[in-house]
């Protein structure tokens, strides 16, 4: 389909209002955490990859993640601060590449509007340190309906 007039000035504003209202902000850059460390910490504490997702908000490749085979009973915690986020209950194959769950334990989790794309998404971060995880989508299974696609690099499991 020919990109018309009208539909590349769409896009453009769509672009101009994500940079004007947070594109490629830090998520957390505003609030408090419990756990807080400075940057040479936090790369002390966590493996490389780690750390790209957990605090600069990078997104490990689909399908590498030894946690998208895990079918144990546990919880999958932060990597960064160890803070319980998802249930085994809760995970499910959604064939996208990333361990996928559709509740996050109570407290574990909070989001904000990302714009890093130029299009609005739900980004899932640690409530207590703040640690990107990932994004949550309207396209899961039931009882929520919603898939929170989390980076595997960014969790660990604990098994039950």
């Amino acid at each position: 389909m020919p990109l018309s007039k009208r539909r590349f000035l769409s896009f453009a504003t769509v672009g101009a209002a994500a940079f004007v209202f947070g594109c490629g902000k830090d998520a957390t850059a505003k609030t408090r955490f419990a756990v807080t460390y400075s940057d040479a910490e936090w790369k002390k504490r966590l493996s490389p990859a780690a750390y790209r997702v957990l605090r600069q908000e990078d997104t490990e490749r689909p399908f590498t993640s030894p946690l998208n085979r895990e079918k144990r009973k546990g919880d999958f915690v932060c990597a960064g601060c160890r803070t319980r986020l998802f249930s085994s209950t809760t995970k499910f194959e959604s064939g996208t590449g990333w361990p996928s769950f559709y509740a996050p334990l109570s407290g574990g989790v909070r989001t904000r509007t990302d714009y890093k794309i130029g299009i609005p998404r739900t980004e899932v971060h640690c409530a207590r340190c703040g640690g990107h995880l990932g994004h949550v989508f309207d396209d899961g299974p039931k009882p929520t309906g919603k898939r929170y696609c989390m980076n595997g690099v960014a969790m660990q499991f604990v098994p039950s």
